[in-house]
């Protein structure tokens, strides 16, 4: 495998998930596949909870790319199908955590995401 700047800040995401929040790695996926309007996709790094459900969307850029809306119309219509409660935008510089308000079809930034509990 090629490490290009995206697979930097996906590998480092992935160490950070799992010794500072803790998150088992057995509930870490990367690159897992999802059909979006017919159309393959595939989600950078996708945490499950404990019963099999996603709980986390990380979403990698590499740092030269600058977070903008795109991004988490990206990530949002990602989880239009998957329905996470946490995403996650990146570029290894800036990170963005946000929980899902699916009541008000929102989300809610936060400064962080929370512990594996």
């Amino acid at each position: 495998m090629v490490l290009t700047p995206e697979e930097w800040v996906r590998q480092h995401f992935v160490c950070f998930l799992i010794h500072e929040k803790k998150y088992p790695i057995s509930l870490i996926a990367l690159e897992k596949q999802l059909t979006i309007n017919n159309r393959k996709k595939r989600t950078d790094i996708l945490v499950f909870n404990k019963a099999g459900k996603p709980e986390i969307i990380v979403e990698c850029k590499a740092p030269s790319i600058k977070i903008n809306q795109d991004t988490f119309d990206q990530i949002a219509r990602y989880n239009l199908k998957l329905k996470a409660n946490y995403l996650i935008v990146t570029n290894g510089l800036e990170h963005f955590y946000c929980k899902m308000d699916f009541e008000n079809e929102t989300y809610i930034f936060l400064k962080e995401i929370p512990d594996y509990r």
